[in-house]
């Protein structure tokens, strides 16, 4: 069973069952951002690992803008943390400590391979272990149950489309008299899912990317389309500018929308805190274009940086053993990335009957979008695919809000994100 795992294996740890075998104690510091509870299970296990290694792992927990914003220019500082909890794995490469050089990285490889090629420089020569995946995440929706149920609105079946989708929540909200219908956090990450959808390719078919195709078009002439008729809430997209990231799961928490377009990584978040109405995840809807979700994750990364690269590696290593991984995903309740666990599963002990509901059509949606929309997962390893996410919400923001047109803002998008790419 896994219930308490993480306790467990502090336990242990504590009792003298697991071996101290280095004299030298070293001290590393750890930058952690959580959705949940990420950061404060992980300190459980760095008490773990210090209980058998004899080094120490200061844990410092912040806010997700500080990972997203600040974390590369501390790297250019003395300031550089030892480790972090990261998203933007490709393009941080340039940072990365090869754990391989400090520790066998022959179990990392075979039981993570599917997701190691996203932290490595473009062109298959690189072959470097950098970190391990905390959690797999898919995006997808989650919609109040209670909403459509009060509203007596039929719920879109698996295989819906966006468009059965947008009816619905129409209903809705005409019913209920609710503030929108759709939020969706104001991140390209999100968008580009539904984006995937209506036909969007994001690659040319050199490998080359591009943004402005036919599909692209469709999406946000809908996009733009859903927030003009107020489908979409103007408290989301259009209340934000440049490259700000701004999470809806605060108006879908207070029932100001039906549905929240989001990701698997809000699973324990909403578990523990709606109390007020039934949720649910639902299959992410499909279109032409197949039926979009982005994969993708956070990981724990050492730096090239650090003082201490033997303990730094070594946490790293300590952290992706199948048990650890088991303990973390169990107590997180997330999707492991660890290759054998998504084969055997994972005992989630106990699980509310909407956690494992959602855990399981979260794990459904990341096998349609790899058989559907294989461009999530490429998007997913770009190296550089930081910087469509910094550009297209300003722009389609924009737009939403009257400030240019949708032709202006395709342009300005393939102008940016081809000069970006090229510097």
């Amino acid at each position: 069973m896994i219930r308490n795992t993480t306790l467990s294996i502090v336990a242990l740890a504590a009792a003298g069952l697991l071996s101290t075998s280095h004299a030298t104690a070293d001290e590393i510091k750890f930058l952690c951002y959580q959705d949940a509870n990420e950061c404060e299970v992980l300190s459980d296990l760095a008490e773990a690992f210090k209980a058998e290694s004899g080094h120490t792992v200061t844990t410092e927990i912040v806010g997700y803008d500080i990972i997203r914003d600040q974390l590369e220019n501390q790297l250019q500082t003395d300031a550089a943390p030892d480790l972090a909890r990261v998203t933007n794995l490709g393009g941080l490469n340039e940072y990365y400590l090869d754990v391989s050089e400090h520790v066998d990285g022959a179990a990392l490889e075979e039981n993570y391979s599917a997701v190691l090629p996203w932290f490595r420089r473009p062109g298959g020569e690189d072959e470097g272990v950098y970190g391990w995946m905390t959690q797999l995440t898919v995006t997808g929706p989650f919609i109040n149950v209670t909403m459509f149920d009060d509203a007596a609105v039929e719920i879109p079946a698996d295989g819906a489309t966006w468009e059965d989708w947008a009816v619905a929540l129409r209903e809705v909200r005409s019913e209920l008299g609710i503030n929108a219908g759709l939020a969706m956090d104001r991140t390209a990450h999100r968008m580009a899912g539904p984006a995937f959808a209506y036909g969007a390719k994001f690659f040319d078919d050199a490998g080359e990317p591009i943004l402005v195709d036919e599909g692209f078009k469709e999406f946000a002439e809908t996009f733009v389309g859903w927030h003009e008729e107020g489908l979409m809430p103007a408290e989301g997209w259009p209340a934000g500018s440049g490259t700000q990231y701004q999470n809806a799961a605060p108006l879908f928490l207070s029932g100001d929308v039906a549905m929240h377009m989001s990701g698997s990584w809000m699973i324990s978040n909403y578990a523990t805190n709606i109390k007020d109405f039934e949720w649910r995840a639902v299959p992410i809807p499909c279109g032409s274009g197949g039926c979009g979700a982005m994969p993708g994750g956070s990981a724990i990364t050492a730096f090239k940086s650090t003082s201490s690269p033997e303990a730094a590696a070594m946490f790293v290593d300590f952290l992706a053993r199948e048990e650890n991984a088991e303990a973390f995903a169990a107590a997180t309740k997330n999707i492991s990335a660890h290759q054998g666990l998504q084969r055997n599963g994972v005992d989630y002990g106990e699980t509310s009957p909407a956690e494992a509901q959602a855990l399981s059509v979260f794990a459904a949606n990341a096998g349609k979008a790899a058989e559907t929309t294989p461009q999530a997962y490429t998007f997913q390893g770009y190296a550089k695919n930081f910087v469509i996410y910094s550009v297209v919400p300003d722009y389609l923001t924009q737009a939403i809000n009257g400030e240019i047109t949708l032709d202006e803002a395709y342009s300005a998008i393939d102008a940016d994100v081809a000069a970006k790419i090229a510097e």
